[in-house]
This record gives structure tokens, C-alpha cells and sequence, in this order.
């Protein structure tokens, strides 16, 4: 397979995040540190939530879809999907997708509390809020700088997660844990104590 002159195997685009990121546009992918999931905590966090053939996970935030696409070449048997509100973000995430010609990953645009997250066994949460407490570290420049925005999607979140199914399964990568109800626990912390897995209880 080929992008941007750059002749590589369908399996050999995860074989480093410097690869995997060429998928994406130039203008994208300068932020890839700060804010797009590594493949190996994508791995490990797959890994904490252990998903069943059949299961589904829900990426809250799935910017460019790094997660999601990693998630679903390791576990072809799991439906993966992401919610993102920014269309270029969308669009960069599907168009990676039609390149590896994954078939378990779907990408939606829109706001995540739209979303029916009791169709999902599991959920992922790489803390995808705090652009709006930092507006230069933003995905897209327009991204506002607000505390309250910031706030007000945690509250949101939290709401959405309280209402889940004891059970449900979450990992969370570098979050603030405002968002998290008393009633979810964390069972499990990754080689990086920032990815943690929680469950409902």
C-alpha cells in the first residue's frame, strides 16, 4: 500500500508511530504527540479491557481515529467506533481507514452526548476536553479557550457514564478523573500510570 510515496504492507503501518502518523495530512500530523493515542497504549489499553468477540467500544473524542484503527487491526472480531465533533478530523479518519480497508472500525460526527453508549461493552477516553482549557494546544485552531466548556463537557460525561450498566468497562489515558462517578474503580494501571482501566461497580 501507498501514501504520500511511501510504499508499505497493510500490517507494517503499525509498526511505529512515525509510520502510522504519514497516513494522515502534514497539517495533522504536527500534534500527533500531544494529542493522537500511541500505538502501544492503544494496544495495552485493548489489552485492560479485554473485549469479547462481539463486543463494542466507543472512542469519546476520536479525534483523528488512531485508537479506533489500532484497536480494530488487533481485534478484528471487536467493533470499534468514534465519536468526534471536528468534520477534518472525520474525514482524516476515515480516509485512514479506507487506506487499511478496515471493515470494524466506523467513525460518527457529532456530540458525544448524541450518542447511545448503552450499545457499547466498552468505552475509551484519552482526555480529548482539555484542548478547551488550552486553546494553543488545541486539534483546530478555532477550538475555544473556556474553562466552563471544559467543565461543562466533564459534567456531561459524568452523567453519561452514571447512567451506564454496572460492569462497563473504561479505559482512560492521561484524564482528570472529574469526569469519573465513585461508582466506577479502577482494577488495572498500565506500564504508563496515565492509562488506567476502570469498571463499574
Amino acid at each position: 500500500m501507498s501514501s504520500r510515496g511511501i510504499v508499505v504492507s497493510d500490517n507494517d503501518w503499525f509498526s511505529s508511530d512515525h509510520l502510522f502518523d504519514q497516513l494522515y495530512p502534514e497539517n495533522l500530523r504536527s500534534l500527533a504527540s500531544l494529542h493522537w493515542t500511541p500505538i502501544a497504549i492503544a494496544k495495552e489499553a485493548m489489552a485492560l479491557l479485554a473485549p469479547k468477540k462481539g463486543d463494542r467500544i466507543l472512542d469519546i473524542g476520536s479525534g483523528v481515529g488512531k485508537f479506533c484503527i489500532t484497536a480494530a487491526q488487533f481485534y478484528p472480531t471487536v467493533q470499534i467506533d468514534g465519536i468526534e465533533q471536528r468534520s477534518e478530523l472525520v474525514a482524516a479518519a476515515q480516509n485512514a481507514k479506507a487506506r487499511l480497508a478496515m471493515n470494524n472500525t466506523h467513525f460518527f460526527l457529532g456530540d458525544f452526548t448524541e450518542m447511545d453508549f448503552t450499545k457499547y461493552t466498552h468505552l475509551y477516553f484519552y482526555n480529548s476536553f482539555y484542548e478547551n482549557a488550552i486553546a494553543q494546544d488545541s486539534n483546530v485552531d478555532s477550538t475555544p479557550e473556556s474553562a466552563d466548556l471544559f467543565n461543562r463537557h466533564n459534567r456531561k460525561l459524568y452523567k453519561l457514564l452514571k447512567s451506564m450498566p454496572v460492569g462497563i468497562r473504561l479505559a482512560t489515558y492521561h484524564s482528570t478523573e472529574n469526569e469519573m462517578p465513585d461508582d466506577y474503580h479502577i482494577v488495572a494501571v498500565g506500564s504508563d500510570e496515565e492509562l488506567k482501566c476502570w469498571v463499574k461497580v
